[in-house]
């Protein structure tokens, strides 16, 4: 059985049960009009719950245990993937992933982190929630591609760079401010896409791009919504008010001029069809790759810098 993202998803796991009911009867010519029937119910339905989700309810979608991380997209998408390990200073941290790959016949460098599936690698993972020898190794493969002008391509899914003690004593907001710095001036393309939750500066830390990418149902904050519920309102009952004012979504971020393009997801989200989602995100990654491969690299710097100077400016 599909794990539920919110109540909201009930209607559509209760078609799905269906389905997989009569699935299991044999398949005489009454059974499969009920499965076909039901399937196109389930599209329906499906539609029509996606297309008003909540500013809450997408954080939720987000965050599905079941949608794709960093190493389902580089399955999916890329070919002689070789993991770098390690940042040559303190360890190796398995919350972000990285190294050396090949997409379409290029050979690029990959980065991005990754939260892990059941409790054993999620626990190995950190959750997603990176440590300073992350940033470091992530910066190491950064500039390994820029030695042999190798694009990048940065995958952002994590809750927030990792708040413990050790990792504030081994430097946790130096490294992510060194890696803004460096990412900003690195030789060579650099195509960033936010795939699930893009938190804070954990999100940031591997998120400067020339161009950022949002997956439809993905979100991208300063801060969760629990977070701010309990800072604003000490209630992190407030979560939903919260969320609905941090304005989290990719429309929101789009309409913002913070992210620049929003990859459409299967029906029903990239949790219910993984290979569907990288599918359509294959086209854009493409697209953009080629574009900014034209572009002068001196050009490119500027526009990346210019690209960040201009956010948060407004007028009234």
């Amino acid at each position: 059985m599909r794990k539920l993202a919110g109540d909201f998803e009930k209607p559509i796991t209760e078609i799905e049960d269906q389905i997989e009911q009569l699935s299991a009867l044999p398949p005489t010519e009454e059974v499969t009009e009920k499965i076909e029937g039901l399937k196109n119910k389930l599209l329906k339905v499906c539609q029509e719950v996606y297309s008003r989700l909540s500013p809450w309810e997408k954080y939720l979608v987000a965050r599905h245990p079941e949608r794709p991380y960093t190493l389902d997209f580089i399955r999916f998408l890329f070919e002689d993937f070789v993991e770098i390990h390690g940042d040559r200073k303190f360890s190796d941290d398995h919350s972000i992933v990285g190294g050396i790959t090949t997409y379409k016949g290029e050979p690029i460098a990959v980065v991005g982190h990754e939260k892990g599936r059941n409790t054993r690698e999620k626990i190995f993972r950190n959750f997603g929630m990176a440590q300073p020898e992350g940033y470091r190794k992530a910066l190491r493969i950064m500039r390994l591609a820029e030695k042999f002008y190798r694009p990048i391509i940065s995958f952002i899914d994590t809750s927030g760079a990792y708040p413990g003690i050790g990792a504030e004593e081994r430097g946790q907001a130096e490294a992510i401010a060194f890696n803004l710095r460096e990412m900003s001036r690195l030789r060579t393309p650099i195509i960033v896409v936010v795939t699930g939750e893009g938190g804070s500066g954990g999100a940031l830390g591997i998120g400067v791009g020339d161009r950022i990418l949002m997956l439809e149902f993905a979100v991208y904050s300063v801060i969760s919504p629990e977070g701010c519920a309990a800072i604003l309102w000490k209630n992190q009952e407030k979560k939903e008010e919260a969320a609905e004012n941090l304005k989290v979504s990719a429309h929101d971020l789009k309409k913002f001029n913070l992210i620049d393009e929003i990859i459409p997801e299967p029906i029903g989200g990239a949790h219910r069809d993984p290979a569907e989602a990288a599918r359509i995100l294959d086209g854009y990654l493409s697209r953009n790759l080629q574009e900014l491969k034209q572009i002068p690299i001196d050009d490119l710097l500027m526009q990346r810098y210019d690209k960040f100077r201009r956010m948060g400016v407004f007028e009234v």
